[in-house]
C-alpha cells in the first residue's frame, strides 16, 4: 500500500468517477483502475462497487477512506513541515437543506481558512440526497431537520448509514411571505387564511415522499400548489404571486433581502435543525470549523 494509491482512492471518492478523478490526476484511465484494483487485492476488500450506473463506495470503502484521508492529511503536514512543500489545497463539503444560516456559516468558513487554494462544496440539495452524500463522504456534513412525523424514517436511514444527528436548534413553524402579501401584516397566521394562497415547496425528485419533504405540514392538501428546485425561484415566486412556504422562520435579509418576511404560524408542530456526519469518524479542522460557524450564525436568534 503506498501513499499514492491512497491519494488516488480520494479523488475518485471525491469525483465519483474513475474517468474524471483520472483527468484530474494527469494519469490514464486505466492505470488508475489498475492501481486501486491492486490495492483492493492487496487489501482484500472492494473499495468502490462497480455497476452500468457508475462508482459508488462500499461499505468497506467509507471506513477505509475515512483511515486514508487521515493518513494522506498527516503525511501532507509531515512534507509541509520538514520539506517546505508547498501547501495543499484544502478540501471540504456539506450538503444542506435551503437554509440561509447554513451558508452564512459557510462565508465565515471560507472568510477565516480560505488559503491560495481551496476546493470547497456547498450544496444545497434533496434530503434523501444529503443522507447519501453524508453517508458515502461526497460530504462531510449534512443540515436537515427531523420533527415527529419525518423522525423515524429520518432516523432509521441515519442509524443505518452509520451516521448520526447533532440538534443545532428547535424552532416554531413560521411562514415566509412578500412583504406586500396581505397576511404580513398579521402577527400570526392561521392554515385556513393559507387556503387562497400558492403552496411553494421544494421538489424532492423520485424520493418526492411526504417523509422527505423539506416543509412541515407536507401532507397536507393545497388548491394551488408549485414545486421548485431552488431558493432563488421560490423567493422570487413569494413575490411575484404572493405565495408561501413554511420554514424555521431564520432568514438572512444580507442574502435574501428585505422583500420576504416570516410571520408565525399558528400550529403544535415544532421543527428540530441539525448537522449530520458519520458516527464514528472525527470530524477534520474544516468540519469542526463548519460547525462552530453553523452555531455562531444562529446564535443571535431567539428560538
Amino acid at each position: 500500500m503506498t501513499l499514492q494509491q491512497l491519494k488516488y482512492v480520494i479523488e475518485v471518492a471525491n469525483r465519483g468517477s474513475i474517468n474524471e478523478a483520472a483527468k484530474r490526476l494527469f494519469i490514464s484511465q486505466p492505470s488508475l483502475s489498475n492501481a486501486i484494483r491492486e490495492l483492493e487485492e492487496e487489501i482484500q476488500i472492494a473499495i468502490f462497487e462497480r455497476s452500468n450506473k457508475g462508482i459508488s463506495l462500499s461499505k468497506e470503502g467509507v471506513e477505509f477512506l475515512s483511515y486514508a484521508r487521515q493518513v494522506v492529511e498527516q503525511a501532507e503536514l509531515l512534507e509541509s513541515r520538514y520539506l517546505n512543500a508547498k501547501p495543499s489545497s484544502q478540501h471540504f463539503s456539506v450538503s444542506t437543506q435551503h437554509y440561509a444560516f447554513a451558508v452564512n456559516a459557510f462565508v465565515s468558513l471560507v472568510s477565516e481558512y480560505g488559503q491560495d487554494e481551496y476546493e470547497l462544496a456547498l450544496r444545497e440539495t434533496k434530503t434523501y440526497e444529503i443522507i447519501e452524500d453524508v453517508k458515502n463522504l461526497r460530504s462531510e456534513i449534512g443540515i436537515l431537520y427531523l420533527n415527529e412525523f419525518n423522525g423515524k424514517v429520518i432516523n432509521k436511514l441515519l442509524k443505518s448509514g452509520n451516521l448520526q444527528f447533532n440538534s443545532l436548534f428547535i424552532a416554531k413553524p413560521h411562514i415566509f411571505i412578500s412583504i406586500k402579501n396581505p397576511l404580513a401584516k398579521q402577527s400570526i397566521v392561521t392554515i385556513d387564511q393559507l387556503q387562497n394562497y400558492p403552496y411553494l415547496s421544494f421538489d424532492q425528485g423520485e424520493y418526492n415522499s411526504f417523509h422527505f419533504a423539506e416543509e412541515i405540514l407536507s401532507t397536507m392538501s393545497h388548491q394551488k400548489s408549485i414545486r421548485v428546485n431552488d431558493r432563488a425561484t421560490l423567493f422570487n415566486l413569494l413575490i411575484g404571486l404572493n405565495g408561501y412556504t413554511i420554514s424555521t422562520g431564520v432568514l438572512s435579509s444580507d442574502l435574501n433581502g428585505n422583500e420576504i418576511i416570516p410571520v408565525p404560524l399558528d400550529c403544535d408542530e415544532t421543527i428540530n435543525v441539525g448537522w449530520i456526519s458519520h458516527s464514528h469518524i472525527p470530524l477534520s479542522k474544516l468540519g469542526a470549523a463548519y460547525v462552530a460557524a453553523l452555531q455562531q450564525a444562529i446564535a443571535p436568534m431567539a428560538f
